[in-house]
């Protein structure tokens, strides 16, 4: 989500790129409510940040969004400026809905949390 709203909202601004520490597909519900939003994320791809490591790319920033990327994320050149943003996971608060609609809402709100911060771009990194 945090690509897609990236690239719709900054993507004159920012070159951006994603991946996570594991590839684990694209998550339906994340494209459903993206797709509410505006925002077409069903052709992005689940990609390993190591991916971007074994082609030796340069990145100005890294900004982690979840707890668990943030304690294991690997080593990047030293110019590269680490910033850990936490939002919630939404599949891991899906895993306690009690209906459909109810996960659906996790990832609203997770989605426009995520909107507010990449609306700061880029003038939020460099605080």
């Amino acid at each position: 989500m945090a690509e897609g709203w990236t690239r719709a909202l900054r993507g004159d601004r920012i070159d951006v790129y994603s991946a996570g520490i594991e590839t684990h597909g694209l998550n339906p519900r994340a494209v459903k409510v993206m797709k509410e939003a505006g925002v077409d994320i069903s052709g992005h791809k689940s990609k390993n940040v190591m991916e971007f490591l074994a082609q030796n790319m340069e990145f100005d920033y890294v900004i982690t969004v979840c707890g668990h990327a943030h304690e294991i994320c690997p080593v990047f050149p030293a110019k590269t400026k680490l910033i850990h943003v936490g939002f919630e996971d939404p599949p891991e608060l899906a895993e306690s809905a009690q209906s459909e609609e109810e996960a659906l809402n996790h990832y609203r709100r997770v989605r426009d949390e995520i909107k507010a911060f990449v609306e700061k771009l880029p003038e939020v990194l460099n605080r």
